[in-house]
């Protein structure tokens, strides 16, 4: 079980890493996409660092799998809120399928390290 979560982890670690810093530096189907979703750029930017962060809180997941749970948590959340955002918009599913496809792993990961999340409560 361990092992999955650990290759989870890292899907999402890369994940975030990737559409973190192609938010970040402008990449242009990153720019167009929220045109189309009509947030501004700065978001863009703002969600970008969020994402940096959640790498962070991943890397730092592998000796501590506590962090592991709620980083994972705060991109599953990130990614309900895409999904949710490309439902408003009224997106093909090809363009809500990355975040789909992450909140689902997100998900698994926080499953995964529950008994980590429960340990914190009791």
């Amino acid at each position: 079980m361990h092992i999955l979560a650990i290759v989870l982890q890292s899907w999402l670690l890369f994940s975030m890493a990737f559409f973190g810093g192609s938010k970040i530096v402008g990449a242009k189907h990153q720019v167009e996409l929220f045109d189309s979703i009509k947030l501004p750029q700065w978001f863009r930017v703002i969600t970008g660092y969020v994402q940096i962060v959640a790498c962070i809180g991943l890397i730092v997941g592998y000796w501590y799998a506590e962090i592991a749970a709620w980083t994972a948590l705060l991109v599953g959340v990130m990614m309900l809120l895409a999904c949710l955002t490309h439902f408003r918009v009224k997106h093909p599913i090809g363009k809500i399928f990355p975040a789909i496809l992450n909140l689902l792993i997100a998900a698994a990961v926080v499953l995964l390290y529950a008994d980590e999340l429960s340990n914190l409560f009791g």
